[in-house]
């Protein structure tokens, strides 16, 4: 009988390469790199396309740029890359990134039935960053401009969050959303450090918005500060915050506040291979429920 091959657990090596970038203290999520590109100050892991990736593969793609210290965003399979005239330089490895699928399986019921079930699992295959490339168009290595700072509004943002129709109250010196009142509170817009954070905290508590029943109707089974479901649904504002801000090319400073999650964090992946997944699909539908909110522009 020959051999069976062991498929990888690619729950778990995703979770563990998370788990170690956050016992680093280093938040994957918040360490944008392309910061360089003229495809945005920040933005999500593109495919050759231009079409944003969602999820887990957000994460994982962040967490290989910023290992490797690519600026571009965009991202192409050997033979994507090869289709466009461009070809992988010699030496450079890929980075992994999945998708779902589903195998059929057939089984016996007691009473002597035959019966099928789709079981589902992850695939992975291997893509390469447009920095690895040569001889691709030029729009894949374009630089931007130095961006401006300073301490006025984001427009961009600001108008994004009005779309809404949120009942986003100003005052206090803590930002929380109140499920019983259905309203975010933020502290005025002085207090912030910079337009960023003002923006970067906003889309924190705008996607726990998104968790009310009249919305997303998300419940993780919170009922209590520190517990599992808390740091559930704390991680995936976190992450939905880190990808609204690539979509608003928004570039946010790790706040100290929530650097008393981790520990949170790490324990709820460390208990289940697949919270890390689960927080990133959820993220990803709280920011998709966010832009379906937003005007439908007309060509």
């Amino acid at each position: 009988m020959p051999a069976t091959k062991t498929r990888p657990d690619i729950y778990a090596e995703v979770t563990n390469r998370i788990v170690a970038e956050l016992e680093r203290g280093t938040r994957p999520w918040f360490k944008p790199w392309n910061a360089e590109h003229a495809a945005g100050r920040i933005s999500r892991p593109l495919r050759h396309n231009g079409t944003p990736y969602n999820g887990i593969n957000i994460l994982m793609l962040w967490a290989s740029a910023e290992l490797a210290g690519f600026h571009c965003p965009f991202w192409l399979t050997f033979q994507q890359a090869k289709e466009l005239g461009g070809f992988v330089k010699k030496g450079e490895h890929g980075s992994p990134v999945v998708y779902a699928s589903t195998f059929k399986r057939s089984d016996t019921t007691g009473d002597g039935a035959e019966v099928e079930s789709e079981i589902p699992f992850l695939k992975q295959y291997t893509v390469f960053n447009a920095c690895q490339v040569e001889g691709l168009p030029q729009h894949y290595y374009q630089l931007a401009e130095t961006p401006k700072h300073d301490m006025e509004r984001i427009d961009r943002a600001e108008n994004f969050f009005a779309n809404t129709k949120a009942d986003i109250r100003t005052g206090g010196n803590q930002a929380y959303y109140a499920i019983t009142g259905d309203y975010v509170q933020l502290p005025p817009f002085e207090c912030f450090r910079d337009a960023e954070s003002h923006a970067a905290t906003a889309a924190h508590e705008l996607c726990h918005w998104t968790r009310h029943p009249s919305r997303l109707d998300r419940d993780l089974g919170r009922k209590r500060f520190g517990d599992a479901g808390y740091a559930m649904e704390e991680l995936v504002a976190e992450l939905g915050s880190a990808f609204l801000c690539a979509d608003l090319s928004i570039t946010p400073e790790v706040c100290d506040d929530h650097a008393s999650y981790l520990a949170c964090w790490l324990e709820v992946l460390k208990n289940d291979k697949r919270a890390i997944f689960s927080a990133a699909s959820l993220a990803s539908k709280a920011v998709e429920y966010l832009h379906g909110l937003q005007p439908t522009t007309i060509a």
